[in-house]
């Protein structure tokens, strides 16, 4: 291990998200299903590290990538066992160093930034991977205690009432967008994460005080953007002191799109029993896989962005649909349109060649998905 400050061959090795890390994922996935083997498994891990676990690590960076990675590779069994048990210490002491930095954050008043609390970079993607971990250990508790926190009520420097996870910054995407910082609700960085990490752990029987209601400010603030028309219900990507961003045209994306804000919604009908809530996130889907100019807007295979984010999101919401028929009748098309969609140069995991062929495997109407792989993007 080493707290030092990464370099930029180091940091693409054990990134998750676009280095070699990520392919290592597609390789377990092909051993798993007897397609391949761990030989190759272990050679591809072998190259990779020191890991960082500093600051800057996070799900998809670093210690708790790998970790989240070997625990895939272990599949249940002690493979991996030692490693395993060493990053766990690691991961804890990490989380631990991150929520105290956070509660100071909250306790002087100032607004956060995505690598807090998001999915990709922060506490969200922490505490996903200690679902799968530690799911009754004290350090998600802590995760799940912050994220609480995290959705009540702030205000700026004039009174003015505020999300609780509004950022003081712009929008990754564009850096004009939202002067004075922004609220956001997709699931790579913004509350729809916390969202559907806050119901997952609920289905897990895992809750802290004021769960429930935290789960309830989100979706009431998701109520309140919500933007419907005869081509169905969207969410804005965030909301600024401009207002809401612009609905169309919209991609329909798992990161910031219909989808992702569908399955998240979703799973918080699910378990707080509201049954309207878990229809409208599907109908809303299902309007989405029905409107050409949408899915003209997709470009590419990539789990972020294209085909195959969407396609294994589509596979989650219909495992939990009241109908799931209705989605399993559109997937064909869906295929269909990823084969048609440009591949992927690079072999990365969110937006390459490995995300794209994990996504593709089940890609069969009526097929179950396989494997935990999309745990690390809050899908099951």
């Amino acid at each position: 291990m080493t707290t030092a400050p990464p370099t930029t061959d180091t940091s693409t090795r054990q990134s998750l998200a676009h280095g070699p890390l990520g392919s290592v994922v597609l390789h377990i996935e092909r051993a798993r299903r007897g397609t391949g083997d761990f030989h190759e498994v272990h050679r591809a891990l072998a190259g990779i590290g020191p890991l960082i676990d500093g600051p800057d690590a996070n799900l998809f960076l670093g210690a708790p990538a790998m970790a989240f990675v070997l625990h895939l590779a272990a599949d249940g069994t002690d493979r991996y066992a030692g490693a395993l048990h060493t990053l766990d210490g690691v991961v804890a002491e990490h989380t631990r160093s991150r929520l105290t930095a956070a509660h100071a954050r909250i306790d002087a008043g100032r607004r956060p930034a995505f690598a807090e609390y998001d999915l990709f970079r922060g506490l969200t993607g922490i505490g996903a991977l200690l679902l799968r971990r530690h799911p009754h250990g004290p350090e998600l508790k802590s995760v799940l205690e912050y994220l609480v926190r995290l959705t009540e009520p702030a205000t700026d420097s004039t009174g003015e009432p505020l999300p609780g996870w509004w950022v003081g910054h712009a929008p990754a995407s564009d850096k004009t967008a939202a002067p004075g910082g922004h609220a956001n609700a997709g699931m790579a960085h913004g509350v729809a994460g916390p969202l559907a990490l806050l119901a997952l752990a609920v289905r897990a029987n895992i809750t802290v005080e004021g769960h429930e209601e935290a789960m309830l400010r989100i979706c009431r603030w998701l109520d309140q953007i919500r933007q419907s028309d005869y081509r169905g219900t969207r969410w804005p990507r965030w909301v600024s002191y401009r207002g809401p961003a612009p609905v169309q045209p919209a991609t329909p994306s798992w990161c910031y799109g219909t989808p992702g804000l569908a399955r998240a919604q979703q799973l918080a009908g699910l378990v707080l029993e509201d049954g309207d809530r878990k229809r409208m996130a599907e109908r809303a889907l299902l309007h989405c896989l029905s409107d050409p100019t949408q899915l003209d807007k997709v470009a590419e295979r990539g789990l972020c962005h294209g085909f195959g984010g969407l396609l294994r999101t589509v596979q989650r919401v219909a495992e939990d649909a009241e109908t799931p028929g209705v989605f399993e009748g559109r997937f064909g098309r869906l295929s269909g349109q990823f084969l048609m969609a440009e591949a992927p140069e690079k072999a990365g995991f969110l937006g390459g060649k490995a995300g794209a062929s994990l996504a593709f495997q089940d890609a069969e109407p009526g097929a179950t998905p396989q494997g935990q792989w999309d745990t690390c993007l809050l899908l099951t």
